[in-house]
């Protein structure tokens, strides 16, 4: 096939896909909850004369279960950067090929050759952040950029702190907190994480999602959670403080990704293409305050993102930060039976 028969090729199939003719039927999302903007679907829906129906999920366990089990119905998860691996190893995926379509010109370098998906032939960038400390300093006012917030909390938090409860992020705050590094089998040193968490756990007063409405209003003092969730709890209170935790952080990036089994593949890929414009792209960061990975998106956000503490690490801080890797399947069992121990 020579070039320019190619060329137009490529272009008609890109016609067909990004094209302006209602796609119409259904799309089912399986999402985190309070993190997909109603804004978004309905300006989606309105572009395409598709309707959209999203389903939360708490964790990257409980999606992966759900979609491992069958018969869920949902074409769309959108899956944090450790576990894209095991989806795409399992057979879970489709290989939609983003990286062909129009709009993935958008996509930050940053965000096109990354570990979990080489090249985004799977998936594209939802929005990232970290996991960090957020304290009302009103109650507290030592030195936060530490994990010893939640580890070996202050007398003046004691009793009042909440911990996500998503086991990677904890696991690895805690083995960085002891000098070790993500993925560790040494044996001594899990232990001394083990030990810690059940040390510390009766020290926190929750393990839950609630942090947007209880830490603003004084229910939480401090938390070990997601960046943006703590952005939003500090705009409604000023007296909120994020931190950085020295010892070290996870980094993530959700990311949407097409199921193997959807039923509705062609209005996913749809999807995935609108998402990738900046505009449409900024309104899913304005909701749930995280960065997306879109270039030209920054435009687009609302004031209150625009050089947000909790989104820029002080240079001091920044190389603290490192993406979860995918552990080996021995590993991973390991954390696992120190995470139910924790939640006993």
């Amino acid at each position: 096939m020579n070039w320019k028969t190619g060329a137009a090729t490529a272009a008609m199939a890109i016609l067909a896909f990004t094209g302006s003719a209602a796609a119409e039927g259904e799309l089912n999302i399986f999402n985190w909850g309070d993190y997909t903007n109603p804004e978004l679907i309905k300006k989606f829906e309105a572009a395409h004369n598709v309707k959209v129906t999203v389903t939360d999920y708490d964790s990257n366990d409980t999606a992966l279960a759900k979609v491992r089990a069958g018969g869920h119905g949902f074409d769309i998860v959108v899956p944090s950067a450790n576990y894209v691996p095991i989806w795409v190893k399992e057979g879970l995926l489709l290989e939609a090929r983003p990286d062909q379509m129009e709009n993935f010109k958008n996509v930050d370098e940053r965000w096109v050759n990354v570990h979990w998906d080489e090249g985004r032939h799977y998936t594209v960038p939802w929005q990232w952040g970290l996991s960090g400390i957020g304290v009302n300093t009103k109650v507290y006012g030592g030195d936060i950029n530490t994990s010893a917030i939640f580890l070996d909390p202050p007398a003046e938090l004691v009793g009042k702190i909440n911990v996500e409860p998503e086991m990677t992020d904890v696991l690895f705050a805690t083995i960085k907190y002891f000098g070790g590094d993500w993925c560790t089998e040494d044996k001594e040193l899990l232990k001394k994480v083990r030990d810690k968490l059940l040390e510390a756990k009766p020290k926190w007063l929750a393990m839950d999602y609630s942090v947007t409405e209880k830490l603003p209003a004084g229910d939480y003092a401090a938390v070990y959670y997601w960046n943006g969730a703590i952005l939003r709890s500090r705009i409604k209170n000023p007296d909120i403080k994020f931190g950085y935790p020295k010892e070290g952080y996870p980094l993530f990036m959700d990311s949407v990704a097409i199921l193997k089994d959807a039923k509705n593949p062609e209005n996913a890929k749809l999807f995935m293409n609108f998402i990738m414009d900046p505009e449409n792209a900024a309104l899913i960061s304005a909701f749930a305050k995280y960065s997306n990975g879109i270039k030209g998106s920054d435009a687009f956000l609302p004031a209150d993102m625009k050089d947000a503490p909790e989104l820029t690490a002080p240079a001091e801080f920044e190389k603290a930060g490192e993406f979860l890797t995918t552990c080996s399947p021995e590993t991973s069992a390991l954390y696992t039976r120190i995470w139910t121990d924790i939640n006993k």
